[in-house]
């Protein structure tokens, strides 16, 4: 497919800068991808779709305090230091983007904090994403990470909103997160709350956890036409024992395994096997999902609305049909569905 087919105008006011009130009553639109048929429920209605024996499987990653604001030595110009992945504990070494990254060299010193006791040296100006920082911090580790997220934001991207607020340190984050390692939250996860979790319990609805430390590749702009050239970023990805015998029991019973979103998606189409079996695994992945493709594990998939020309949104029109997903978003545009991960969201089955 080409990358011209998943453009679509969404006005500014249908991107959402604020999630529901409540997590599980945003908007959900219900896609049922063998009859093309449209439902409009609310989210919490989620688990109608789902009965005993079914299982949810969620990204338990943790969103870190990721986007710092500093100094350059000498100019005293304004940066924006965005971290990606900490690349080596004992040296303090991180893997980062730098903004505006033209005149940053290799040996620039650079501030953060009010009193710029926070300093991190240029590395390295050479890599895929950016640039490698060491951050000069004399103390024990466990002092240096609690001073370097001090200083940093919740990475809302900015495309949603210009100006984080302390509300999004809770609204940007799941209920049960628990792994720290991410710069994204997996959007689909924010909509489930406590009281959504007792109501599976009581249906006898399952649920598992896999973990996928989102970057941002899936917010770069895909820059090719032909989408079999495009190349994601690798994301850490961690399948336990336990969720892989949930999955594949699942499976095996004849029941309904449902991925929470586009992470979940490609975590559990990563490594499986010829019997369409799903196999413990600690890694990378560079999973990249779009039209046509055969799925082997899920069955049901709930996700965001997403932006035009995302790798986000491919993956769930790879899922759902091409065809249906499109119609499906011009629908929710029609509908006044908000998108983006503070919005609404879709249930695909």
């Amino acid at each position: 497919m080409k990358l011209s087919q998943f453009q679509f105008l969404l006005p500014r006011v249908r991107l959402a800068q604020e999630p529901a009130k409540w997590r599980d009553e945003c908007k959900l639109m219900v896609l049922h991808k063998d009859t093309g048929e449209i439902e409009h429920r609310i989210f919490k209605d989620i688990i109608d779709y789902f009965g005993k024996g079914d299982i949810f499987v969620f990204n338990d990653t943790k969103v870190f305090p990721a986007r710092l604001y500093g100094k350059k030595e000498k100019t005293e110009a304004d940066i924006m230091v965005f971290l990606l992945r900490e690349l080596n504990r004992e040296q303090r070494l991180w893997d980062v983007i730098v903004d505006p990254a033209r005149k940053i060299r290799i040996g620039n010193k650079l501030y953060f904090g009010e009193d710029q006791s926070m300093v991190a040296e240029v590395i390295d100006n050479t890599t895929s994403r950016g640039r490698t920082l060491r951050f000069l911090y004399d103390g024990p580790y466990e002092e240096f990470k609690e001073a370097l997220f001090n200083l940093g934001e919740t990475p809302v991207p900015k495309f949603v909103k210009s100006k984080v607020t302390p509300e999004d340190k809770d609204n940007y984050q799941t209920i049960f997160a628990a792994h720290e390692g991410a710069v994204a939250a997996p959007a689909a996860g924010l909509h489930f709350s406590r009281e959504l979790f007792n109501r599976m319990i009581l249906k006898d609805i399952g649920k598992t956890f896999i973990t996928v430390h989102m970057g941002i590749g899936h917010f770069r702009k895909v820059d090719v036409e032909d989408l079999t050239k495009h190349r994601m970023d690798s994301e850490r990805l961690i399948i336990p024992q336990e969720a892989a015998d949930a999955i594949n029991k699942t499976k095996k019973e004849g029941h309904k395994v449902a991925a929470i979103g586009v992470t979940v998606i490609r975590g559990l189409e990563t490594y499986v096997t010829t019997n369409r079996e799903i196999k413990a695994f600690d890694g990378w992945t560079n999973k990249f999902i779009a039209p046509p493709y055969d799925f082997s594990i899920p069955d049901a998939v709930i996700s965001n609305f997403h932006m035009p020309e995302s790798t986000m949104l491919m993956s769930v029109a790879a899922f759902g049909g091409f065809d249906n997903v499109m119609r499906a978003y011009k629908i929710a545009l029609e509908k006044d569905y908000r998108f983006g991960p503070y919005g609404d969201a879709m249930l695909i089955i």
